[in-house]
C-alpha cells in the first residue's frame, strides 16, 4: 500500500495555512516557535521562496521590535525557524541568538534529577522538578539540530539524555503511550492521563532522531528512543478514530478528536517510515484536510493545556479558536506528505 492523496490538493491546503498563520499575531514563544517550524518545514520541503520571504520578513519584524529579555525552555522553540534562515540566507544574526539559546539551555535552564530540563514557561520556577514531553520538541529536539549542524558531540549527548528521562518518566509500559508530564518531587504523574498532544510531541520529535543525527546506531541511547518509538506508535494506531484522528486523551471516548495531537501523530508515522502504518497516514490525511478551513484555519485545536487536575478538566479546554501550534503541526505533516517517497528510513531499528 502507498499513501494516496491529491498533492494539488495539500499544496492548497499548504499555501492557505501558511497565509492565514501569517495573519496571526504571534510574539516570541511557544505558539510562535511551533507556528513558525512548520513555515520552515513548507519551505524546505516544497522550496517555495514565499514562505521563506514572510517567515524571514516577519522574524526580521520582531527582532527590530525588541526580543524577550530571558529565554525560557518554551521560548526556544523559536530556535527552529531560526536554523531555517541561517541555512537559507548565511545572516549570522539568526546564529548568533540560535547559540544563545543554547547558551541559556545549557548553563542557566532549570534542571533536575540528571540534567533533565524541567518544564518552564516563564522566567519563574513555574513547574518544580516537572518533566512534560513538550520539552522534547521546545528544547531537546533543537538541541540536537544544533548539535548535528555545530558536530558537537556533548550538545548531541546533551539532547539524547533528555529523550532518555522523558521516557523513563513518561512513557507507561503497560500501554505504550505517554504522560501528560511527571512531577520528581512527588513521583508521579499527577492526574496520570495520556494526553493526545503530549503524545505528538513525544512521537514526532523521537521519529526526527534517526533522520537527522548520522550514524544514529552508533549511540546506544538511540536504541532507546526506536524502541519507545516503535512501542508508543504500535498503540497509537489503535486508538485512531474512525475520521482518521486522535482525541484530546486518546483512550476517552468522550473527549473530542483533536487536530494538532492528531497532525504530530500522522507526521510522526510518516517520518518513521513503516509500512504497516500506512493506513494510518492516509486516513489522517482526509481527516486533517477536512479539519483546515477554507480560510487556512486549522479548526479543532485545544487551547494551552496545563497538566489539569482531572479528565474532564481535558474535556473542556476549548477547541474554538486558532492556535499556533495547530498550524504549525498540520504543516509539518502535510508538507511532509508532499516527500515521503524521498524521507529517508533507518532500517529496521
Amino acid at each position: 500500500m502507498r499513501l494516496t492523496y491529491d498533492k494539488e490538493q495539500i499544496s492548497q491546503a499548504i499555501d492557505r495555512i501558511v497565509e492565514k498563520t501569517m495573519q496571526m499575531d504571534l510574539a516570541w514563544d511557544w505558539p510562535c516557535g511551533v507556528a513558525y517550524y512548520g513555515i520552515s518545514q513548507a519551505y524546505e520541503r516544497t522550496g517555495n521562496e514565499h514562505y521563506l520571504k514572510l517567515l524571514k520578513d516577519r522574524v526580521d519584524e520582531l527582532i527590530g521590535l525588541g526580543l524577550p529579555p530571558v529565554w525560557t525552555v518554551n521560548a526556544c522553540a523559536m530556535g527552529h525557524c531560526l536554523i531555517t534562515l541561517y541555512q537559507a540566507t548565511g545572516e549570522a544574526r539568526y546564529w548568533e541568538l540560535v547559540m544563545s539559546k543554547v547558551a541559556y539551555l545549557r548553563k542557566d535552564a532549570l534542571r533536575f534529577g540528571s540534567d533533565v530540563l524541567q518544564h518552564t514557561v516563564s522566567a519563574n520556577n513555574d513547574f518544580p522538578e516537572q518533566a512534560w514531553a513538550d520539552t522534547l520538541f521546545m528544547a531537546a529536539y533543537f538541541l540536537l539540530r544544533v548539535g548535528v549542524i555545530n558536530q558537537d558531540g556533548e550538545m548531541i549527548h546533551d539532547a539524547l539524555n533528555q529523550w532518555y528521562w522523558h521516557i523513563n518518566y513518561l512513557q507507561d509500559p503497560e500501554t505504550g503511550f505517554y504522560y501528560h508530564g511527571y512531577n520528581n518531587i512527588t513521583k508521579d504523574h499527577m492526574s496520570g492521563i495520556f494526553w493526545g498532544r503530549a503524545n505528538a510531541w513525544a512521537a514526532y520529535t523521537m521519529a526526527k532522531v534517526g533522520n537527522i543525527l548520522p550514524e544514529c546506531y552508533l549511540y546506544p541511547v538511540y536504541m532507546e528512543i526506536a524502541g519507545s518509538l516503535n512501542e508508543q506508535l504500535s498503540a497509537l494506531k489503535t486508538v485512531q478514530t474512525k475520521n482518521g484522528l486522535w482525541r484530546t486523551v486518546l483512550n476517552d471516548e468522550e473527549s473530542y478528536e483533536e487536530i494538532s495531537a492528531s497532525a504530530g501523530i500522522a507526521a510522526a508515522m510518516l517520518e518513521r517510515g513503516n509500512p504497516l502504518h500506512t493506513r494510518y497516514i492516509n486516513q489522517a490525511i482526509k481527516g486533517i484536510l477536512e479539519n483546515v478551513g477554507r480560510d487556512g484555519k486549522v479548526m479543532n485545536v485545544s487551547g494551552g493545556t496545563a497538566v489539569m487536575r482531572d479528565i474532564a478538566g481535558y474535556r473542556e479546554i476549548s477547541r474554538r479558536w486558532i492556535q499556533g501550534w495547530g498550524q504549525g503541526l498540520a504543516l509539518a505533516f502535510l508538507s511532509g506528505v508532499l516527500v515521503s517517497d524521498d524521507i529517508q528510513k533507518d532500517g529496521a531499528l
